[in-house]
């Protein structure tokens, strides 16, 4: 499989921050989306650095992902309503009102619902049609993103953009977060220009304001199954050929030392020698920098970074009703395993993971352990028998209950 490396001017680049490793279980979304360059060399190389494009001869290698029939479907059906979804030209916006409509509804009606006809209508003028937020809303994403947070310790987000023949959705513009791009169907052409702002912040979006950019310094043709990486601040622009696109963008939201900095300071407002009022004609200071010093030691930014994404996932709970259900047949027999898409930390006996926290008696220790530590199938008879047959029952179910374990397939 060939890999095009993109290779750029000799510029001054910051030292990347290394993300995080876990011991979350994953897909492996990192080394799916970079394969043959192997995760360690990407980190090392391109990070935050450079732009990587991957070719491939796998059209296949991401349709499970999301499909044209699935992007089709999603529209077809009626149910999208903005902001999940918008359409775009690179010529000039597109307003709701053109391609979405209210359905009366008591006791409230659904505004900005996709009107499909006007959607299809206006995809066959030249719209893309922007599936936004799929890693809440699409399942197959989800589960993506999230092993893709275990592996790099950022959060992620996922659109889809799907971009008729001879048209373009946007123009030259930069992210303010480090993207994959995904091509799913299809194919898409790209220019890449140098940055106009390295790293730039969420808030310093792309404005012409930055100045002109200089010429392409990549031109490539994304087709399906390929992947390209683009630092934050790389400015860009693509359009279709002869045939229709649909790729996804898997957008990492990094946590900067600027972020670290701003936790460290919330973390001192505990202290009130620091909430009392400056003097107006100054004096005595306390030590501000020596205390935001010790916060900032790399451990405990660390640990404040991991709490955060650990603390602020959202559940992905597909068939959970039916866990729910079957919890009075779970035996001691049972195979059951950690749902790969739960990011946790276990203190003591309490048990922390998407923004809750459940606390478990001092005898269920071991057992939490061994649940935890889990890379595999197991049922509640392996665990350690600190707790009893019936103990050891209670807490499997009421973590299956919770969301932390399902049923295993391996047992279906």
């Amino acid at each position: 499989m060939p890999t095009e490396t993109m290779r750029t001017p000799t510029r001054r680049t910051p030292t990347p921050t290394t993300p995080t490793a876990t011991r979350t279980p994953t897909t492996r979304s990192l080394q799916r989306s970079l394969a043959p360059v192997e995760a360690g060399e990407f980190l090392a190389r391109f990070w935050e650095r450079e732009p990587l494009a991957v070719s491939r001869s796998e059209p296949e290698r991401f349709a499970d992902l999301l499909s044209v029939s699935d992007a089709e479907q999603l529209v077809e059906s009626g149910s999208l309503r903005f902001p999940a979804f918008r359409l775009v030209r690179a010529s000039g916006p597109i307003a709701l009102r053109d391609y979405a409509t209210d359905v009366p509804w008591r006791p409230t009606g659904l505004t900005g619902t996709a009107d499909p006809a006007a959607v299809a209508a206006a995809f066959a003028d030249g719209a893309t049609i922007v599936l936004q937020a799929l890693h809440h809303t699409w399942t197959p994403l989800a589960r993506f993103c999230r092993a893709l947070e275990a592996e790099l310790g950022h959060p992620t987000q996922a659109n889809a953009y799907y971009t008729p023949s001879r048209s373009q959705g946007f123009g030259v513009h930069h992210d303010t977060h480090d993207v994959f791009v995904l091509q799913t169907a299809g194919s898409k052409s790209w220019r890449v220009y140098a940055p106009l702002l390295e790293l730039p912040l969420k808030h310093q979006r792309y404005s012409a304001r930055l100045g002109e950019h200089g010429p392409p310094t990549h031109e490539l043709t994304l087709s399906a199954g390929d992947t390209l990486y683009l630092p934050r601040g790389w400015l860009h622009e693509a359009l279709t050929s002869d045939e229709d696109s649909l790729h996804v963008t898997v957008g990492v939201n990094v946590h900067t030392w600027l972020d670290a900095a701003r936790a460290a300071l919330e973390e001192l407002e505990g202290e009130v020698e620091l909430r009392r009022a400056v003097p107006p004609a100054g004096g005595p200071a306390p030590d501000v920098p020596a205390r935001l010093a010790a916060l900032l030691e790399p451990d405990r930014v660390s640990a404040r970074m991991r709490r955060r994404l650990r603390d602020s996932r959202r559940p992905v709970l597909d068939g959970h009703l039916a866990e729910r259900r079957a919890l009075g047949a779970i035996g001691a027999g049972t195979l059951l395993e950690r749902r790969p898409t739960v990011i946790a930390d276990l203190e003591g006996t309490t048990l922390r993971f998407e923004g809750r926290h459940v606390v478990f008696p001092p005898q269920a220790r071991a057992a939490l352990e061994a649940v935890v530590e889990a890379a595999g199938p197991f049922c509640a008879g392996d665990l350690p028998d600190r707790l009893d047959e019936a103990g050891r029952l209670v807490l499997v179910r009421r973590l299956v209950a919770e969301g932390f374990l399902r049923r295993s397939a391996a047992g279906a």
